[in-house]
């Protein structure tokens, strides 16, 4: 699986040329902060611990990860915009925090696309449109069929209002033109009641419903990403399975505090790019369901641009609010 938002391939070796300008003299002398807005454990954790070992080997200088959780991703991505921009500050940004907080939180104490540099684009991970068994449906357009002629609407959980998991259902609902009832449950608590049938169906992480839908307690009939994923080759893309441009994902990058020196930014970009596409680190991230993704800069801005307009249009079809 790739993420084709971004695109085309990065030219790593120009991208160095460029990364050589404006470096501040000793970059790093100190210790680098790089905080990661969730607690340690996660895959999101993961994500960050390993940049931090391959950006401690190459510049030769400590990365402490600095796990700042709460409110949705909000305590720490504030810490990182409120540093002071001279290098030594990295936040791993997402998809909540950079795309969709802005807009079902109106006192966000931060605003993405103004507080933040964009560094690179680092994971991907898409989703699967899963099933209880016993909902009638083997396809998407089967499930669309069924929702359509339905007296009583199927229901569908999430991991909370607001998240990717109900806002991509919205999405989907929104496109299909069928109706569902949103079940918002705490997180991965979603899995279970998609299991034993609480919930009809609902958007899951592949690695977090890849053992049940293997073990047949529950159905995968799509996956969000552009290609197929190698460890559930016989699930269609949902663009394959008849609807256009559904490509969703929860993406991880690198970003920092807006003004840091430009020199530092391209250092950094080009080290991150250069780790994603490392074996090691692509049959790590395999194992957690995600795809490295490395890119420039300005390709990793534009992501979060259009990615910051395409769920503000999807949180006013939901009317998602903060809980």
């Amino acid at each position: 699986m790739k993420l084709h938002w971004l695109g085309g391939a990065v030219a790593v070796c120009s991208a160095g040329m460029v990364a050589a300008q404006d470096v501040p003299a000793g970059y790093p002398a100190k210790p680098i902060r790089f905080i990661v807005p969730f607690q340690p454990g996660g895959g999101t954790d993961i994500v960050a611990r390993l940049l931090a070992d391959k950006l401690r080997a190459s510049l030769g200088q400590t990365v402490i990860v600095d796990n700042r959780s709460g409110a949705g991703g909000i305590v720490g991505t504030q810490a990182a915009a409120k540093a002071t921009p001279d290098g030594y500050t990295l936040l791993l940004g997402y998809t909540g925090s950079l795309t969709i907080n802005p807009h079902i939180n109106r006192e966000l104490p931060y605003q993405p696309l103004r507080d933040f540099d964009p560094v690179s684009l680092a994971v991907s991970s898409p989703f699967l449109l899963v099933l209880n068994p016993s909902v009638p449906a083997t396809t998407v357009a089967e499930l669309i069929a069924l929702a359509k002629k339905r007296p009583d609407p199927l229901n569908y959980g999430s991991s909370g209002n607001g998240s990717l998991h109900h806002l991509g259902m919205e999405w989907f609902k929104s496109i299909s033109g069928i109706n569902l009832v949103h079940v918002p449950y705490q997180g991965a608590q979603v899995f279970t009641a998609v299991i034993s049938g609480e919930a009809a169906l609902s958007f899951a992480s592949v690695v977090g419903m890849l053992g049940n839908v293997k073990a047949g307690r529950a159905r995968a009939i799509a996956i969000t990403s552009r290609e197929r994923t190698q460890l559930l080759p016989g699930v269609p893309t949902m663009i394959e399975a008849g609807v256009p441009g559904f490509e969703a994902a929860n993406w991880f990058g690198v970003v920092v505090p807006h003004g840091t020196p430009r020199g530092v930014v391209n250092r950094l970009s080009v080290l991150v790019q250069s780790y994603m596409n490392t074996e090691d680190m692509k049959k790590r991230l395999a194992s957690e369901g995600g795809d490295p993704v490395g890119s420039t800069p300005e390709a990793f801005g534009n992501l979060i641009k259009t990615e910051h307009e395409r769920w503000g249009r999807v949180v006013k079809i939901s009317g998602a609010k903060v809980d």
